[in-house]
């Protein structure tokens, strides 16, 4: 590697445990230069291989580009890793600045007529090449990137299309740090029983660090993250204590002033429909759905609007329930918003006689863990194992290597739980280095993959267990769904290594993983009391099998609404007013004035933190829809360990990555392509006589 021409090496020279980059050498300051110098290699690796004077080979072409870069990758993976989850002002400010520049170096790759004539002419006679498969996808996909580039364009138009780019992310970046200082700004310090009064002691020790962190002394702090504010909601008596949080979580980037995001929306879908329309799409949602399993807004619609109509019927009848617990109580209130989650969470102790503080001291963090290392280890015989003492991006950040089989090294594995101030909120996986075969101009052949998780869970108080609800529980499967799919990855090519795949089939490891939690078996080893080690009592835990659908109209409602906005936003082209435009969807679909969507456009970061998930929040829900046929095919066999089911979900699903097409290796996997019902009966949506006679 060039590391010499950076002016730290330990950007990209990784010579930590089995290759982990050494945090520890890497200062913020370091970054700027890392970046120029980085993006100066990059550039003279595409010229090379756009001037090359040999006729295009698939070897000299997309070889060569899939492999250049490698300095900007690494300089780019920790930087983007520390934006998300350690930033500081002094990074905030750099992402300003970074995220434009790599969308201009990018373009100018795009616009490249020299290169894109080298990969025209290899997409014009690829039937003549020999092309594995894989190659063929890989080949595909730089060819369709170079289109949707703007390769075909005029020059003009290629400049307005990277000044569009360029424009779109520097407004994501913003959009994000506007809804992280509005989560960091706001808090409520609490102080006395009348205040906390209904709070457990769980969260009293989570509020209590959450103000220590906060420079307090004393007292008990709410704060926007979910982790804090979700359980306050459930828990707290105290109505306008709950109203006045509900209402600071359900305006973050709506505050006027520096930090709200509306003006940012309207740019961005302004911006986003003149990109489609310069491309040639009728407008953004037609662009990102292009090469999707979906294809079109309106079997993504048509999808959302079936489920839509059965959840906002369920989640009716969810609010008549709650309305009669209020009335119980002799108030006459409405239910609001600021109300749903603790009238349920009444409801769900009626109904099913158990209650959220009752189950979470069967949910350590630490059990949690152990659990989703062993449903890998019975499904796919790999073994993670923690390693101490190796230094990440902070402190809380552990280390652990996955091991096969055999005792080979996987990959690298970083765990990052705990939510802090400098962290943006939410969970996600990714990857500093992703696993491919290619040989590298280092001399080594193939990259070990390097993934972390992020969670946002409270914090416990110095000496006590880390304990979680049942969605934090759920959260931990899914993510660690995710980094399985990046770490059993087996493809030759990065392009379509690991989650390189369409945005909506990337959701279905994560969200099929979370199905594990729930196996009696699973639950009864690692769901034990944490003072006293026993194991979750039967009848506890039938009832938490027993109540899986529960409040499943109101999640479903929460989920399906914003979608549904998401779609509207990018059917239409640009929008005078975002919010006026949010109202009328929701309008027109009956949305309960009880419930407001999960993700509020200002704070909307799927859609407008970058474009991941614009036009494509559905993809959650797509994905659900495959992942509950694909539970089915264990639950049909007897054995939610099968192991002919675990050998062909490794070899078709989480270890082909993108060299497959999506509905091709589904099938490989399954044998067909699933029915919505499926997903309908496991949310507890579907009619007994809409099943008879299906396939689900």
């Amino acid at each position: 590697m060039s590391s010499n021409l950076l002016v730290n090496p330990a950007l990209v020279d990784w010579n930590g445990h089995h290759g982990l980059p050494r945090f520890d050498q890497v200062k913020d300051e370091d970054f700027a230069p890392g970046f120029d110098a980085a993006l100066g290699i990059h550039e003279a690796e595409i010229e090379a291989i756009a001037s090359n004077p040999e006729e295009p080979t698939f070897t000299n072409t997309v070889v060569a580009l899939e492999t250049a870069g490698d300095e900007l990758s690494r300089v780019s993976s920790l930087f983007w890793g520390k934006a998300g989850a350690h930033t500081n002002e002094n990074i905030q400010a750099l992402e300003r600045e970074i995220a434009p520049k790599m969308s201009r170096h990018y373009s100018k790759i795009g616009m490249n007529a020299a290169l894109f004539s080298r990969i025209d002419t290899l997409w014009e006679k690829r039937k003549e090449l020999g092309l594995t498969l894989e190659e063929e996808r890989v080949l595909e996909r730089h060819w369709k990137g170079f289109v949707k580039a703007g390769a075909k364009l005029a020059k003009a138009e290629q400049e307005r299309l990277a000044d569009i780019n360029e424009k779109l992310a520097g407004l994501g970046a913003k959009f994000g740090q506007n809804v992280l200082g509005d989560e960091k700004s706001w808090s409520l310090k609490l102080s006395g029983e009348a205040e906390l009064d209904g709070l457990p002691v769980f969260l009293r020790d989570a509020m209590a660090s959450a103000a220590r962190e906060r420079g307090e002394t004393d007292g008990y702090m709410v704060t926007l993250s979910r982790s804090i504010i979700e359980p306050f909601l459930t828990f707290s008596t105290r109505r306008d204590l709950r109203e006045q949080a509900f209402k600071a979580w359900a305006a973050r980037g709506q505050n006027g002033g520096e930090t709200d995001n509306l003006g940012i929306v309207r740019e961005t879908l302004s911006l986003r429909a003149e990109k489609a329309k310069l491309l040639g799409y009728e407008n953004f949602a037609a662009y990102k759905l292009d090469n999707t399993m979906a294809k079109t807004a309106d079997a993504v619609n048509s999808l959302l609007r079936k489920v839509w109509d059965k959840a906002r019927s369920k989640a009716l009848e969810e609010e008549a329930s709650l309305g009669g617990l209020i009335a119980e109580e002799g108030k006459n209130h409405e239910v609001m918003p600021w109300d749903w989650r603790h009238y349920a969470e009444k409801l769900r102790q009626r109904t099913f006689d158990f209650s959220e503080t009752e189950l979470k001291p069967y949910l350590q963090l630490e059990k949690i863990i152990e659990a989703c290392f062993d449903v890998a280890e019975r499904l796919f015989g790999i073994k993670v194992v923690e390693v101490k003492g190796v230094a990440a991006y902070h402190p809380d950040v552990r280390v652990f290597e996955v091991r096969d089989r055999d005792g080979s090294l996987k990959a690298l594995f970083l765990g990052d739980y705990f939510a802090r101030s400098s962290k943006r909120s939410g969970a996600w996986m990714n990857s500093l280095q992703s696993q491919h075969k290619l040989p590298l101009k280092n001399g080594a052949t193939g990259e070990l993959p390097i993934i972390y998780n992020v969670c946002n869970f409270a914090k416990p108080a110095e000496g006590k267990p880390a304990l979680l609800s049942l969605d934090d529980a759920r959260t931990l499967f899914h993510e660690f769904g995710h980094a399985l799919h990046g770490m059993l990855s087996d493809v030759t090519y990065p392009s379509v290594s690991g989650t390189g795949v369409s945005r909506d089939f990337v959701e279905l490891p994560s969200q099929l993983y979370e199905h594990w939690l729930a196996v009696p078996e699973i639950l009864e080893k690692y769901a034990v009391h944490h003072e006293t080690g026993k194991p979750m009592p039967k009848a506890l835990l039938d009832k938490v099998l027993a109540a899986r659908t529960f409040n499943a109209g109101f999640a479903t409602v929460e989920f399906t609404s914003s979608a549904l906005v998401d779609m509207a936003f990018h059917t239409r082209g640009a929008v005078e007013d975002p919010m006026a435009v949010q109202k009328e969807v929701l309008d027109e679909i009956g949305m309960p004035a009880s419930i407001v969507m999960r993700h509020a456009t200002p704070h909307f970061q799927h859609v407008f933190s970058g474009d991941g998930y614009s036009a494509g929040y559905y993809s959650y829900m797509w994905s659900e829809v495959l992942d509950a046929d694909a539970f089915s095919a264990f639950e049909e066999t007897g054995n939610a360990f099968d192991p002919v089911m675990a050998r062909k979900l490794k070899n078709n699903i989480y270890s082909v990555g993108g060299s497959i097409d999506p509905e091709e290796t589904y099938k490989a996997f399954r044998g067909k392509l699933p029915d919505p019902q499926a997903m309908l009966k496991k949310k507890g949506l579907a009619m007994v006589e809409e099943l008879s006679g299906s396939d689900a």
